[in-house]
């Protein structure tokens, strides 16, 4: 398994700047498995939302600069991807687009009583998120968001 450092310090450069190149957002990198059986996932985005052809062009691109610099040492199956509709929400900018939407959030420490929340974001201020869940409003400050995510709603 590659070292953690490896993937932020030399790999995650090198795909921002294919997503760049190609027109799309990074959202994320992971490399996961072992031996033969590693996976480098790269999932990317678009406000245009992502086609076919950007994941080929993204995966394309990368393999080339990938072979080039040889950072991950070994056998890897390199898989580009888009977040989906019920994407998680990572950074700020994340949550800044979901403004509107259902969202499903998960606390690293209860709030109140809780640590599940299903409320539609209406704001997001420098250091956290405002849901409101049942007629309430609620505040979740980032470094207390353990997972979230948009909610498929069908209407």
């Amino acid at each position: 398994m590659m070292p953690a450092g490896l993937t932020d310090k030399r790999l995650r450069p090198l795909v921002q700047e294919v997503a760049e190149v190609v027109g799309v957002e990074l959202v994320d990198v992971v490399l996961k498995g072992t031996g033969r059986r590693r996976v480098l996932s790269i999932t990317i985005d678009s406000s245009s939302g992502v086609t076919l052809e950007d994941c080929s062009n993204v995966s394309r691109q990368l393999s080339a600069v990938l072979d080039v610099e040889d950072i991950i040492p070994g056998p890897y199956t390199l898989e580009v991807t888009s977040p989906g509709i019920d994407r998680p929400l990572k950074t700020r900018e994340d949550f800044a687009k979901s403004i509107g939407k259902l969202l499903r959030v998960v606390s690293k420490e209860k709030i109140g009583k809780q640590s599940f929340f299903l409320g539609r974001l209406f704001d997001v201020t420098a250091n956290s998120i405002l849901l409101e869940e049942d007629k309430k409003n609620v505040e979740i400050p980032f470094d207390n968001i353990s997972k979230a995510q948009v909610e498929i709603e069908i209407r």
